[in-house]
């Protein structure tokens, strides 16, 4: 399944549209809170396609039945940048387990690059439900690589992507290579430079969100 939040017109507009607007870029903190806010609204779509149990919940008055989520969820993020996303899919699943994975690109003189892994933490996956966050699906090679990774530790019942901004590329691509995830967006953005930088976009994510290393310098 592809879902994409600017085809159903609501208050993340007003996320995405700060997220992406140069001005207000340059106050992380609103930054990091908006990516927040985005995987909040996006944990809230997810969570109506998940599977649900009735149990009995005490109340001071008598008993009452409820329904809620049968599966465990793990909530996977690639850092440093899906950070925020993370925390705010936390706030909602606050009972998920959690993978982190460590990826960066290696460029190379010819302009080309592979993106290598350097440190994955996961709980056992079987069984569960898997939200991979990342705010930004360029080519999807990130996302690629950092599930085939994940499903190392165990079998998902059901595997969810989650970004703020995607290309029509990295879609297609995770489509092929991932066909059983449901891929959850804030935008889709048709280009995608020879660099592998989504246009319009937003920039980087992680550079915005916490600062580069030219900022550290100055």
């Amino acid at each position: 399944m592809l879902f994409n939040l600017s085809d159903h017109p609501s208050i993340a507009n007003q996320f995405m549209a700060e997220l992406r607007d140069v001005r207000i870029q340059q106050d992380r903190m609103r930054f990091r809170r908006n990516l927040e806010r985005l995987g909040e609204v996006l944990a809230y779509e997810i969570s109506k396609t998940l599977e649900y149990k009735t149990i009995e919940v005490e109340t001071p008055l008598g008993i009452a039945q409820v329904q809620v989520p049968a599966r465990q969820i793990v909530l996977g993020t690639i850092l440093r940048a899906g950070l925020p996303m993370h925390n705010g899919m936390l706030s909602f699943f606050d009972g998920a387990g959690n993978a982190f994975i460590s990826a960066y690109r290696m460029h190379h003189k010819d302009g080309s690059f592979e993106i290598r892994l350097e440190y994955v933490s996961a709980p056992d996956l079987n069984d569960k439900v898997l939200i991979l966050c990342d705010p930004m699906l360029a080519t999807g090679s990130s996302i690629d690589l950092a599930l085939r990774e994940l499903r190392r530790h165990g079998r998902p019942a059901r595997v969810h992507i989650a970004t703020a901004i995607a290309s029509t590329y990295g879609v297609q691509f995770l489509q092929r290579t991932h066909p059983d995830a449901d891929i959850w967006m804030g935008a889709l953005d048709e280009e995608l430079t020879a660099k592998s930088y989504i246009v319009p976009g937003l920039g980087d994510a992680g550079d915005l969100a916490f600062g580069s290393k030219v900022d550290e310098e100055e």
